[in-house]
């Protein structure tokens, strides 16, 4: 086993392993143990109590962060018409139709997110082998797959972010980075639970949210307290 770094092990003896912390003390924590010379990546962890398998357990969907991501998004609209000028008007790193589409079937993949019209769809089942394990397919329960192109390009680059169950029942979910203000992660931790607890499926018995763990990209696991949460809604 890998020896932990001297700057990762002085950062995890801040952190109290046997406590539970509040969400203020644990946002605190994590711009305290930051320990990389890049801006680290702010990172919520829940471990839900549901099972993916069932499709009515299956907890996936999107929401824009009120203080954004603090990353740099590439998007690329699939569009027809005058909506691939909007499109470009609206922020979009690429626009177009069937030659961006062309250029994704060769190989292209230079981008982050793909905001397409619903007139596309059918095209894009050529790409899909490209896109769907990349997680680029446009989806319409994400608002990737709209009419209103031009505005779902602007939640992307402002800082929209997806969320999906994943096997074991955990959803990652990034709230920002350690440059971020207190105020800006806790609006966005705010924003990010409160969504997970809306969403919490009818069928699922016992304890939703079995654990919640804030840490940044090259930090320590900071426990919260999953009480907190539902006094958030």
């Amino acid at each position: 086993m890998k020896k932990p770094s001297k700057r990762y092990a002085e950062a995890s003896a801040k952190v109290d392993k046997t406590k539970v912390y509040s969400s203020e003390e644990a946002i605190k924590l994590a711009k305290e143990t930051k320990s990389a010379k890049f801006d680290e990546t702010v990172d919520l962890a829940f471990r839900l109590g549901v099972d993916p398998r069932h499709a009515d357990q299956m907890i996936r969907g999107a929401l824009a962060l009120p203080a954004g991501t603090g990353r740099t998004v590439r998007v690329v609209a699939i569009t027809s018409g005058s909506k691939v000028d909007e499109a470009t008007a609206a922020g979009a790193d690429f626009a177009g139709g069937d030659d961006i589409i062309t250029k994704i079937a060769g190989g292209w993949l230079d981008f982050d997110r793909v905001i397409a019209s619903p007139d596309m769809m059918s095209k894009l089942g050529k790409v899909a082998r490209l896109l769907g394990p990349r997680g680029l397919m446009p989806n319409p329960k994400l608002g990737t797959v709209t009419t209103d192109v031009a505005g779902a390009v602007k939640e992307q680059k402002a800082g929209k972010v997806e969320y999906r169950t994943e096997k074991t029942g955990i959803i990652h979910v990034p709230i920002g980075k350690t440059s971020f203000t207190a105020e800006q992660l806790k609006a966005n931790y705010a924003a990010v639970v409160g969504a997970i607890v809306k969403a919490k499926p009818a069928s699922a018995k016992g304890t939703y949210i079995k654990s919640l763990t804030l840490s940044t990209t090259m930090g320590p696991g900071i426990k919260i307290d999953t009480v907190e949460a539902f006094n958030i809604i």
